[in-house]
């Protein structure tokens, strides 16, 4: 009977001790982002920048070229389409599939098919982007949610929440910012 109380007690102390670990071993919490920019143009001149989905690396400063997926001989303008995105630091390259695609609504939705938190630090996103009418041109949004690149629970600073808001705040303000001129600048 004794031992039994022994081994009674010293579960309850491994137990006492382990709950406050067990409750800071949480992993990754989602993340959201959001940009938008007013453009002076109308939606469906902005469209047709933005709706051409093998021209993203026109607009988008930091990546070098958009190339179709392995398998692909181009990248097509349709939801299942796929593109991989050439970072143009030399970092690397993502790969990304379309999940809606709605010319008629200036609006498309992708996910992250291919990580590589080296390069994005980010394990998994799913984004849109919308273009609407607004004051005499557009308003364009550009909304993702995301985790972060290390998913364990002590992530290195460079693939923590942090990083991964900066990684995506920064590409989608230098994106949006590029796009602004682009289609300004040719309006």
């Amino acid at each position: 009977m004794i031992r039994s109380k022994q081994l009674l007690h010293g579960l309850l102390v491994v137990l006492a001790l382990a709950l406050p670990i067990a409750a800071l071993a949480h992993g990754p919490t989602p993340q959201k982002a959001q940009e938008t920019i007013h453009i002076d143009a109308a939606p469906a001149e902005v469209w047709k920048v933005v709706g051409d989905l093998s021209a993203f690396a026109d607009w988008q400063p930091q990546l070098s070229a958009v190339q179709a997926s392995e398998g692909n001989d181009e990248i097509a303008d349709k939801v299942g389409a796929e593109r991989v995105l050439v970072f143009a630091d030399g970092g690397g390259e993502i790969t990304e599939s379309m999940d809606e695609y709605k010319p008629e609504e200036h609006y498309l939705g992708y996910r992250l098919l291919k990580e590589d938190p080296a390069v994005f630090p980010v394990s998994f996103y799913t984004a849109t982007i919308d273009i609407t009418a607004a004051d005499g041109g557009s308003d364009v949004t550009w909304l993702a949610r995301f985790y972060r690149g290390d998913t364990g629970n002590f992530p290195a600073d460079d693939q923590n929440d942090e990083a991964a808001q900066k990684a995506i705040h920064d590409f989608f303000k230098q994106g949006l910012q590029a796009l602004k001129a682009k289609v300004e600048d040719n309006g």
